[in-house]
């Protein structure tokens, strides 16, 4: 997670929960992370075959068929353990063929290369035991902190008075880089306050911290008639949250002093609050990546005229985050996010431009953009996302009409 200076962004820069309340099904988004994999798997086997022809296609003095080796050590990589086994025996019964074809068969040279491929295909094997192993334990983790993401983030409800929701939640493609965001929606006697953050840090520490925030916030929305002081009430509990984890990271360490570690931990947050009868919407920004406006079918970022610092750092700053009031009346559309939404890159390295594909599906119904927001996402990142990424979308319905 990135500390956003939100000041300086260019406003057109750049367990799982569908658009909607729902939780999608781990296969679907094992399917996006595993569709860019496919041609991937094939690679044993385009191998082999190249290594074949071009033995039979070189001089006999050429020995090219050495190189069939490769096979079962890529096999162990890319593919289960049974495949490994299968293109192992394959790639020694190819090479065979290929030996005997030249009039190596019984050669001490030819003998070497098959004892030798003989060895690679069991280290091989015994390589993707291993990883098989791994990626089991480090499935085990992913569903436990999956699980805790889910138990703490309630569903968002499809509509809270004159306000639709939608939201989406994918979890980053590695299982150790499991993180902190989190987003609540709440009616109050303020209006309805919404609440998007990211918890600096991986894994269940952060998932942790999202529960002990979102907490606070359930309760300290309905309590605290202004939305600066639930974000400073909010930075206290962040602060007490990171003293306890110092105080157990310090444990036993002779140089460790009172929150020698309180810069390392923080969640950025935004908070938006629709107050009941008022065309508006107030923001209050801690560090947080601005949200998107769409207002006839134009989309801008909100950038605050003076941000707050993150959560868990509010005593760096002398002075309270200001509350910025944007006009926000029936049809317009807010998106707030994580920076996973902003920060996944492609293969090239490049960021997705996200004010240019929320314009692109600013016309369409709003569960509609948030499930092309999301397929965008997927796409530019080939499925592999390097953090978890969150996002809720809210849109002002018209006042029901007044009965006669």
């Amino acid at each position: 997670m990135t500390f956003h200076r939100t000041t300086t962004r260019p406003t057109a820069s750049p367990a799982t929960r569908h658009a909607g309340t729902g939780t999608l099904p781990p296969e679907t988004t094992r399917r996006d992370r595993l569709a860019g994999s496919r041609p991937l798997a094939a690679a044993p086997v385009l191998l082999m075959a190249v290594v074949a022809l071009t033995d039979l296609l070189t001089p006999d003095w050429l020995h090219v068929s050495p190189v069939m080796a490769a096979v079962p050590v890529l096999a162990s990589v890319l593919l289960p353990l049974w495949a490994t086994a299968v293109l192992g025996c394959v790639a020694l019964a190819v090479t065979a063929l290929l030996q005997a074809d030249a009039g190596q068969w019984g050669q001490p040279d030819s003998d070497v290369v098959l004892f030798s491929l003989f060895v690679v295909g069991l280290t091989s094997l015994a390589t993707c035991s291993l990883r098989r192993r791994r990626e089991r334990q480090l499935q085990q983790v992913r569903s436990v902190a999956e699980t805790a993401q889910r138990a703490l983030m309630h569903p968002l409800p499809h509509r809270i008075g004159t306000l639709a929701l939608r939201g989406v939640y994918l979890p980053a493609e590695s299982e150790a880089n499991i993180g902190g965001d989190f987003y609540e929606a709440i009616r109050t006697p303020y209006g309805i306050r919404v609440l998007v953050g990211d918890v600096r840090g991986k894994g269940l520490p952060a998932v942790g911290a999202s529960a002990a925030l979102l907490g606070a916030f359930r309760e300290l929305a309905h309590l605290e008639p202004s939305l600066t002081r639930v974000a400073e009430r909010l930075d206290e509990r962040a602060r007490r949250q990171i003293a306890a984890a110092d105080d157990i990271l310090d444990d036993g360490r002779p140089d460790a002093t009172p929150g020698s570690l309180f810069t390392e931990r923080f969640a950025t947050a935004l908070l938006v609050e629709f107050p009941t009868g008022e065309p508006v919407a107030r923001l209050v920004h801690c560090g947080h990546p601005e949200p998107f406006l769409v207002h006839a079918g134009r989309v801008r970022g909100l950038l605050p005229d003076r941000p707050g610092a993150p959560l868990g750092l509010g005593d760096l700053l002398e002075t309270a985050p200001a509350v910025q009031t944007v006009p926000f009346g029936p049809g317009d559309r807010l998106l707030l996010y994580t920076d996973g939404f902003i920060e996944a890159r492609d293969r090239r390295g490049r960021f997705p431009d996200l004010a240019a594909r929320v314009e692109a599906h600013a016309g369409r119904p709003l569960e509609a953009m948030v499930s092309g927001l999301r397929r965008d996402l997927v796409r530019h990142a080939h499925g592999d996302l390097g953090d978890d990424a969150a996002l809720v979308a809210l849109e002002r319905l018209p006042e029901p009409p007044v009965a006669p």
